[in-house]
């Protein structure tokens, strides 16, 4: 038997597709699920994704990258170089592991929505590759989390973070179930694989592994590049989804992307903003995440929407205001809330790194100094106490972050203030007018998420304060974060030693 050509089988192989006699094709594809819309079914047999993978060729390729990343983590099980890390670099690897082990899980549902309800062959055989990576990253993430649990029990948040109601585990879950799994399959195409993936996950896997590569976190970094080879394939799901949209559904489309864009980057500016430029040694940044974000995002990304006939997201102007102040704001945000997190935060504010910041963000004194000075005098006048809460942060709405902090103090275009919202009689509370916006929008699918305030107002939290809270989050004593070193930081600077 002649054997075909790899290109004369494998059309025929992932476009299968059929019509089907014993049901109508909204049986099969209910437009709740599959989101087709406007666009006729025709139309989605034009889908093509560019890079094309076999089943075959997809398990010899993974087979190779799980051998290389299982090696070098077994080689350096026999290494002290955890050990030998400083503790803002395990700080980095504690954030990834609890904040995104579990959404890559999610990711699989994800795909597997796309797997069955995208609306041609070639999509859903796509998805599937999808799911299959998906849940290979799940299963490294948790892996290479769990030989660490022994030696510092924040690890342990890679599995349970996601089973808690800490209120950074609420904005992540509020987000990713908003994008990722309420959505239809066409709508996830376009949030997922082409928005976040396209462009945000570079930030957590390119930029993180840089800087851990840098820092010595040699096993940190190996993950995170892993899992990193995987995303140009299956983010592939959004472009030719997307363009079938804008045939028809122009305005759906560019919702769709400026909605998760806006919410994404806040997100990000407390997962990787402050990894970054406060928690990753001095000695091993490379970028700051300001600058990072205008090549990655400001640059290529948006080069990649107006590809595709898309405008600017309407508050273009304001994220990139936030990018000179929105993680410093939810970085002090998180160290002040220390004792609510799962990782201990690094400050990042020495003299050097001070010097560091100011460099790459000239306003950065003028708004953030004075309060870290205030910090670091208090620490200095035996008041370690002034440092910490006494009661929680007024809660955005929208994104779940602290509503102080989409901006800086000082912002004359974009002053930090709560933005209200009535609806139904009942009061609203926001960030920015974006989150405002897109709550607004999206009412019907956002008005059922609870901020953590919000338990606390109807009872769900016992007692009513913060000592409530920390047994509601499901932060034990032993997990409460604290200053990654132990405020030395502080008392250098008022000896006068500058770093």
């Amino acid at each position: 038997m002649t054997v075909l050509k790899r290109e004369e089988w494998h059309d025929i192989t992932r476009r299968t597709d059929w019509d089907f006699s014993y049901v109508d094709r909204e049986a099969v594809f209910p437009e709740w699920m599959s989101g087709a819309g406007a666009v006729e079914p025709e139309r989605w047999h034009q889908w093509r994704e560019d890079y094309r993978c076999s089943y075959g060729e997809y398990v010899a390729t993974q087979r190779e990258k799980d051998t290389a990343a299982y090696s070098v983590k077994a080689a350096l099980q026999r290494s002290t170089v955890f050990d030998d890390l400083a503790e803002g670099a395990r700080t980095n690897s504690k954030l990834h592991f609890g904040s995104l082990s579990l959404i890559e899980y999610l990711a699989v549902v994800s795909e597997l929505t796309m797997a069955r309800f995208g609306l041609t062959g070639g999509w859903r055989n796509m998805a599937v590759l999808g799911a299959l990576d998906e849940m290979r990253h799940t299963q490294l993430n948790l892996f290479f989390a769990h030989e660490l649990v022994g030696k510092d029990v924040h690890y342990n948040w890679a599995h349970k973070a996601y089973h808690t109601d800490n209120w950074a585990i609420i904005a992540g879950r509020s987000f990713f179930d908003g994008t990722m799994t309420t959505p239809s399959a066409a709508d996830i195409a376009v949030g997922l694989p082409f928005t976040i993936e396209t462009g945000f996950t570079n930030l957590q896997f390119v930029a993180l592994a840089a800087g851990a590569l840098q820092a010595g976190d040699v096993n940190f970094a190996n993950l995170i590049s892993s899992i990193q080879t995987d995303e140009a394939r299956h983010a592939q799901q959004g472009g030719p989804t997307l363009q079938a949209m804008l045939e028809r559904e122009p305005e759906r489309a560019q919702w769709i992307v400026d909605r998760t864009f806006w919410l994404c980057q806040r997100l990000f500016a407390i997962v990787t903003g402050p990894s970054m430029d406060y928690y990753t040694p001095l000695e091993s940044r490379e970028q700051s995440y300001k600058e990072f974000m205008q090549e990655w995002i400001c640059d290529q990304f948006l080069t990649c929407i107006e590809d595709y006939g898309l405008a600017k997201p309407w508050y273009w102007d304001e994220f990139i205001d936030c990018l000179d102040h929105a993680h410093h704001s939810t970085h002090l945000g998180t160290w002040f809330y220390r004792w609510t997190l799962f990782w201990n935060p690094s400050a990042g504010v020495s003299g050097a790194e001070r010097d560091w910041l100011a460099e790459k963000y000239p306003q950065w004194e003028a708004h953030w100094g004075p309060m870290w000075d205030q910090v670091i005098a208090n620490v200095n006048d035996g008041r370690p106490d002034l440092t910490l809460p006494n009661t929680l942060p007024w809660i955005c709405k929208a994104c779940n972050l602290p509503v102080g902090c989409a901006t800086s103090p000082g912002n004359a275009k974009y002053p930090v203030r709560p933005y209200k919202l009535v609806h139904n009689g009942k009061k609203y509370w926001f960030c920015s007018d974006p989150c405002r916006r897109i709550w607004w929008e999206d009412r019907n699918h956002m008005i059922h998420q609870r901020t953590i305030i919000d338990r606390l107002l109807d009872g769900a939290v016992q007692p009513p304060d913060l000592t409530g809270a920390f047994d509601y989050m499901g932060v034990s004593s032993e997990e409460m974060g604290d200053d990654a070193y132990g405020m030395a930081w502080a008392f250098d600077q008022a000896r006068g030693a500058g770093s």
